[in-house]
């Protein structure tokens, strides 16, 4: 068992890669806003790292709203093939400018171009309303690169938990609880 959780998940998400696991980066991503309404969706990981787990969105979207409300999330990793999950519960908060900056330009262009043209999750009179603002887009930004958009932006969830479940059989799994200590970890074993 290693002291380490982070290097720990980062092992976890190396083997899912190895076993062709798509999108192995893949979590469900848990928020809740004022009204306390639970709301659970998937996110691509694009980062991890001692400070934390990163994730990129429009920060007009509903998610950013509730961690606007409530800046803590939880984030959960499933793998079939590995038999494995991961749960992390901690505060979010915006990464820097530079760092949003720099993954918004490793990104491919046609993901460049529907950051700027949608509207997370708002109401569209049509299909062709989208295509016809990525058509614009495209031809505006033909021979330049696009800056990032000023709605887009990414979140670093900072774990103050990392549970790691592994399947074992008759339901006699294990689970392995991380809890932050200072600038530690604190491990323990829970019950299946």
């Amino acid at each position: 068992m290693s002291n380490d959780p982070i290097a720990r998940f980062k092992d976890l998400l190396a083997q899912a890669a190895q076993l062709g696991v798509e999108p192995h980066n893949a979590g469900a991503l848990a928020t809740a806003g004022n009204d306390r309404q639970p709301t659970a969706r998937m996110v691509l990981l694009k980062d991890v790292d001692a400070a934390g787990f990163v994730f990129y969105t429009n920060v007009q979207s509903p998610k950013a709203r509730q961690l606007s409300d409530n800046p803590r999330a939880s984030l959960c990793f499933w793998w079939a093939q590995l038999k494995r999950q991961v749960r992390i519960e901690g505060g979010v908060e915006l990464v820097s400018d530079r760092e949003a900056d720099e993954y918004f330009a490793s990104r491919p262009r046609g993901s460049q171009i529907s950051a700027w043209a949608s509207q997370q999750s708002r109401e569209l009179a049509s299909r062709e309303e989208l295509m016809t603002a990525v058509a614009l887009l495209t031809a505006k930004y033909q021979d330049r690169p696009l800056p990032r958009p000023p709605q887009w932006s990414g979140y670093r969830l900072v774990p103050d938990r990392i549970e790691f479940w592994k399947d074992q059989p008759d339901r006699l799994h294990e689970r392995e609880l991380y809890t932050r200590e200072g600038d530690g970890w604190r491990i323990t074993l829970l019950a299946p």
